[in-house]
């Protein structure tokens, strides 16, 4: 337990180290754990998961194209590709510098479908977060994109890459950072379970670390909501 618990730098909760913990036993053939056993040895041997803080806000900025809240916080999706939220969060690195990071996360699992870390926050950071992603789309799928009222959402450019994909998008109203909620979670449990832990003195420094968590977190980080397995896990599960 005190191995997994430094393999991912004491993110791991009760909850979240009995997952993984039953995961290796039920490899190997080995009866599983309850969780309040685990909780209890948790408890015993002092290890306790690190401690969130809170986002910071960001300054309002004046819309071009404005869209009506469609997603209307109808968090569930029956299949991938069906809804996408879209948000961007900004790191400190180094001495004063600063870093913004564009993702997409699909509400059906969950998972990061893109992400581009860059040094200005914006509109080719988001154009270079969602063209790729597009361009992998299974012919047919067509998702609604929900996002802030940020400029580069509202912008003309982002409409037509959109409408170009004949896509949906949906737009949070003003001061509801709930109406985002599922990427705004995302950004909290990326930099509480890595960014928060460390410093950064260089923006490679950073992409790398963002890349690792990401691809561990689609990849390995079990959910209870997803009946245990990663969101990876689950999308291809659903296919």
């Amino acid at each position: 337990m005190r191995l997994l618990y430094d393999q991912v730098d004491g993110i791991y909760g009760y909850r979240r180290m009995t997952m993984t913990i039953n995961r290796y036993r039920e490899v190997a053939g080995l009866p599983t754990y309850n969780e309040k056993r685990i909780y209890r040895l948790m408890r015993m041997y002092r290890i306790q998961s690190v401690i969130r803080r809170k986002r910071k806000g960001y300054k309002k900025s004046t819309p071009q194209h404005v869209a009506e809240n469609l997603l209307n916080r109808d968090f569930k999706a029956s299949k991938p590709n069906e809804k996408w939220c879209t948000d961007i969060t900004e790191f400190k690195y180094g001495v004063g510098r600063k870093a913004y990071l564009s993702a997409i996360i699909d509400l059906h699992d969950g998972s990061i479908v893109g992400y581009k870390l860059g040094k200005s926050n914006n509109n080719r950071l988001v154009f270079d977060t969602i063209i790729p992603v597009i361009e992998q789309l299974p012919t047919g799928d067509f998702p609604m994109i929900h996002s802030d009222r940020g400029f580069q959402y509202t912008s003309k450019g982002f409409k037509r890459i959109v409408d170009g994909a004949k896509m949906t998008h949906s737009m949070s109203r003003v001061g509801r950072c709930l109406d985002n909620a599922p990427i705004e979670n995302f950004w909290g449990t990326l930099k509480s379970e890595m960014y928060y832990l460390r410093e950064f003195q260089s923006l490679e420094e950073l992409r790398k670390a963002i890349d690792v968590y990401i691809y561990f977190y689609n990849h390995q980080r079990y959910q209870k909501r997803l009946n245990g397995l990663s969101p990876l896990e689950f999308r291809v599960q659903s296919a």
